[in-house]
């Protein structure tokens, strides 16, 4: 498709009324929901680039995920995606270092288990290093081919308990729709922010285990 194609699609498409309006209510909810945390930021630097920023995160979240093609229920007006909560996913640490080891590439969306407090939770990070066998995460720092986070002074402000899942799409899907366990029973889901809603957009559903290509 040439770029004059694609842009005629996209305008047909904003035509759309339930598009439109789905637009507008994801709009509304990262707002509402971003707002807040930048409230709570002391440093007022950070606070004003956070500001001069927040307009156009909230526009390409909200573009993304309507246009996109996340193959699950999408909840508008809470800003969140819906599938059925399966068990506690575990570590399979053989699993992961086969994969980790030979598969993985950066630019990577992959799971996260965290465990604190005694509450497992799934999260989206992407892969954003490689070093002597060691892969780093955007947001959960690093850990080694199995998985296993590293701990560290510069991570010491991360949860202790962390594993690097290999992918799939059953774990895809309960990091976007922030599912959660205590002690294997279920808990509502968290309520994910901006930038995993953006990573949801750019999984490769079609095969999650490679990066998606960008057209």
């Amino acid at each position: 498709m040439n770029s004059q194609d694609h842009t005629k699609q996209q305008s047909t498409i904003w035509q759309d009324e339930a598009t439109r309006l789905a637009y507008a209510e994801l709009a509304n909810v990262f707002y509402a929901r971003e707002i807040p945390s930048l409230s709570a930021e002391p440093d007022i630097d950070r606070l004003q680039r956070r500001l001069n920023s927040l307009p156009y995160y909230v526009e390409r979240a909200a573009t993304h995920i309507v246009l996109g093609e996340v193959p699950l229920e999408l909840d508008s007006h809470n800003g969140c995606w819906l599938a059925k909560q399966r068990k506690c996913p575990e570590w399979q640490a053989e699993e992961a270092q086969a994969y980790f080891t030979a598969q993985a590439t950066i630019g990577l969306v992959v799971p996260v288990l965290v465990v604190d407090l005694g509450i497992t939770s799934l999260y989206l990070d992407t892969l954003d290093q490689k070093r002597d066998g060691r892969w780093h995460c955007n947001q959960f720092g690093w850990f080694d081919c199995s998985g296993k986070a590293l701990s560290n002074n510069e991570q010491a402000n991360l949860p202790t308990t962390r594993f690097l899942l290999k992918p799939n799409k059953a774990l895809m899907t309960a990091a976007c729709c922030g599912h959660r366990w205590q002690y294997h029973k279920i808990l509502p889901p968290r309520t994910l922010g901006l930038r995993e809603m953006l990573l949801a957009s750019s999984v490769n559903w079609a095969n999650v285990r490679k990066k998606q290509q960008r057209k």
